[in-house]
């Protein structure tokens, strides 16, 4: 259990003044209000915020700041990392502040930090649009956003952090301003997609796309003994696609008794999944040539609701379940490349698990770097590779899994990775260089102007100048 030495009378005062709720040790919603999404995080925070405005949220940073706790800031979803809590510190809980409000005539959206994909493409898709977001609705849209945010319209209209119009943030020093092209314009640049360095946002202005409300979707399975012809295929097949088409392909077991008969449920499997982000005539006729490249195992392409596909893989992922997930940039699908994810598909502890390639390209390649400080912009390819179980006795085969098939794969990478797929905050300092390239020195200057004690540590950090790197907290 957690221990703290903050004297009761400051903290009774930081209540009186908090809005929302202050949950310690003692209350009986305390574990609830502690745990994670990801199974293997189990922290004990001395004292969670859990905020309802901006005014809590200045309060709470405040509080953190005066009596030098370490500090987590909580979104509304999924946090593979475990960095939306921390021992003995304080956790910001955004999770309450959810709301979202659309302009559909100048097709803008205001979402608050708490909110999650699930909640915005509700509201926006009553009036036929949508914003690039994650590829599960239960991923909260501070993180992927601040992260970069790789969807399911990445290709025709980017990265989530593309398609932000302004940020509204607390920072270190407790201050609120809103950074935006036209305001703390190289705040914003490393906002989008230099992570939760700079502050707490408190809510997001996205530009919307008509999309939907129905799209053409492609999901279809192939045997995984071919898989080599698969990939190959799926290469040619994007170095050409259009633009409003965007692809990933899963190789793993997929041991779904729902859509698999006996006879390969058990078996290895490669799927592609995606969808068409212009009229479903068009999609299905982009789609065709994917679901006639062999005999397929199952075909589930289809019109759907874009709602609908953006929840498809929502079951996958629940709560509570382990997982340690690790990512590259991939140079390519060389014959090489694939062979080896053809391996390490092939001998993955769990039958959940899976190694993904995500397309990328189109839109996300057309911003350059002084427009954003996202870095993962040059590669054809990101790899993904999932580790997802069960059991916490399986916890050492499965995160090195990951991690050897990372080290192999580097040879086809040059080392960048995709924060929003971080492990458990490994890789430090060199990760993040190599990460952002020449950008990274750009990063610590904005570190330095607006956290230089470094507050917020808890994240894919971007270590000030003046300030020894800290470990994040991380429980490997």
């Amino acid at each position: 259990m957690a221990q703290y030495a903050i004297p009761t009378d400051q903290i009774e005062q930081f209540e009186a003044g908090f809005h929302g709720d202050l949950i310690r040790p003692d209350d009986t919603d305390y574990n609830d209000a502690r745990t994670v999404w990801n199974g293997m995080i189990d922290k004990y925070p001395a004292l969670i915020a859990r905020c309802r405005g901006v005014g809590d949220i200045i309060s709470a940073v405040n509080f953190a700041r005066e009596h030098d706790l370490l500090l987590a800031v909580r979104g509304g979803g999924h946090n593979v990392a475990g960095t939306a809590v921390c021992n003995d510190g304080l956790v910001i809980d955004l999770s309450e502040m959810r709301g979202v409000w659309v302009d559909p005539d100048e097709r803008i959206a205001w979402v608050q930090a708490g909110a999650t994909w699930a909640d915005v493409d509700h509201e926006t898709q009553v009036f036929g649009l949508a914003t690039p977001g994650g590829a599960v609705s239960k991923t909260g849209i501070a993180g992927l956003t601040l992260s970069g945010g790789i969807g399911h319209l990445r290709c025709k209209y980017g990265l989530t952090c593309d398609n932000l119009a302004s940020v509204d943030l607390v920072t270190a020093d407790g201050d609120y301003l809103t950074a935006s092209t036209d305001e703390h314009e190289d705040l914003f640049w490393g906002l989008r997609g230099g992570g939760g360095n700079f502050g707490v946002v408190t809510g997001f202005e996205f530009d919307l796309y008509p999309v939907g409300p129905e799209v053409a979707t492609c999901l279809v399975f192939y045997p995984g003994d071919r898989m080599d012809e698969f990939l190959e295929a799926y290469q040619e097949y994007v170095a050409d696609a259009p633009p409003e088409v965007s692809l990933l392909t899963l190789s793993g077991v997929i041991p779904d008794e729902d859509l698999f008969g006996v006879d390969v449920v058990d078996e290895l499997k490669i799927a592609i999944a995606g969808c068409h982000a212009g009229s479903v005539e068009d999609g299905e006729r982009a789609f065709a040539p994917l679901r006639e490249i062999n005999d397929p195992i199952a075909d589930f392409s289809s019109p759907m609701p874009y709602v609908e596909f953006q929840q498809l893989f929502d079951g996958d992922y629940p709560d509570g379940m382990r997982y340690y997930w690790k990512s590259l940039y991939l140079d390519g699908l060389s014959e090489s490349a694939i062979d080896r994810i053809i391996y390490w598909s092939g001998v993955a502890p769990s039958p959940l698990s899976t190694v993904d390639v995500w397309q990328l390209g189109g839109a996300i390649e057309r911003m350059g770097v002084e427009e954003s400080a996202f870095g993962g912009r040059h590669a054809p390819f990101l790899l993904g590779v999932e580790a997802n179980w069960e059991r916490s006795e399986n916890d050492d085969a499965n995160i090195g899994w990951v991690r050897d098939c990372l080290e192999d794969m580097r040879q086809f990478s040059d080392g960048s990775v995709y924060l929003n797929f971080p492990g458990f905050l490994e890789g430090g300092d060199d990760m993040m260089r190599v990460t952002f390239g020449p950008t990274y020195e750009r990063l610590v200057a904005l570190k330095d102007e607006y956290d230089p004690t470094n507050l917020f540590s808890l994240n894919q950090n971007i270590t000030p100048s003046g300030n020894a790197q800290t470990d994040g907290g991380g429980i490997l």
